[in-house]
């Protein structure tokens, strides 16, 4: 039975500026995004039948709300086939949390556009798998691509940035999950400040302050976010901040050691705690 496996590694913001609303409803964002070796696992198998989704993590959708299956039926047109896709089972081992601020439904959908191009042998370019990832989502497109990079618009238009060193994150998981659409209209009142954070001795620390405009609104709905980036100040991190629209809060450690002995702290705390480090851009 023919089979691809992927990796779909999360993402953090390492800063995230929100501009105003677009026509398309959408707001316009410049935001810089890094890859981090937290993975879900994304595989698609060949057999005969209706199309189908399976995951290994409980409130994930396995219908056709999930992006893996809008991936899978918008590359099976964009193939030239006709109705429905079949034939094939993707199936998803979870590790990255849902409405955590880490991307992971998104780089599933980009592992899923990649592994089934493999598995059903098409001569589709890039360029129609990128156009694709943008239907799908703001993030999509920077799963097919990793490393460090500029987004911009609504996130879909991705630049590849000098990568900074593999640094150690510590991702720091509160028992509340935050819906995107909610965080930015929260953003969308317009009466935050939001706390600035630099990355000492990279060309990012030396020239972009990195903020989070949604870290703000969303913390004075759950201050344990501030709380959050409190402890890992304490705790010796180059810089901490909310991911994304949240909820994950991570703190950047330059070596394994302090990094190690956080998650140590957080997890007798009883919090949800994962490590990672910075990823470098996929190769061609």
């Amino acid at each position: 039975m023919a089979s691809v496996t992927l990796r779909a590694y999360a993402k953090i913001n390492l800063s995230l500026r929100v501009g105003d609303v677009r026509p398309d409803g959408f707001h316009d964002v410049r935001t810089i995004l890094q890859s981090i070796d937290l993975c879900d696992r994304v595989t698609c198998t060949a057999r005969r039948g209706p199309f189908q989704i399976r995951c290994d993590m409980p409130g994930v959708p396995t219908d056709r709300a999930n992006l893996a299956w809008k991936a899978a039926q918008l590359l099976w047109e964009a193939s030239g086939r006709d109705g429905a896709v079949r034939d094939t089972v993707v199936t998803l081992r979870k590790r990255i949390p849902m409405q955590a601020g880490l991307g992971g439904g998104s780089s599933d959908a980009a592992a899923a556009l990649l592994g089934l191009r493999h598995l059903w042998k098409l001569r589709v370019p890039d360029e129609l798998i990128h156009a694709i990832a943008v239907q799908l989502g703001s993030d999509v497109p920077f799963f097919l691509v990793g490393g460090t990079a500029l987004g911009l618009g609504r996130g879909e238009e991705v630049y590849a940035l000098e990568r900074l060193p593999r640094y150690w994150v510590v991702l720091v998981i509160p028992p509340f999950g935050v819906a995107t659409r909610d965080a930015y209209e929260w953003c969308d009142e317009r009466t935050w400040t939001s706390s600035v954070s630099l990355l000492p001795d990279t060309w990012l620390g030396r020239t972009t302050p990195l903020i989070n405009e949604l870290e703000a609104p969303v913390a004075a709905r759950h201050p344990v976010i501030t709380q959050l980036r409190q402890r890992f100040t304490e705790r010796g991190a180059l810089m901490s901040a909310m991911s994304g629209s949240g909820s994950t809060v991570f703190g950047v450690f330059e070596s394994a050691g302090p990094a190690r002995r956080a998650a140590r702290a957080f997890n007798k705390e009883g919090a949800q705690v994962l490590v990672a480090r910075f990823l470098p851009r996929r190769r061609p």
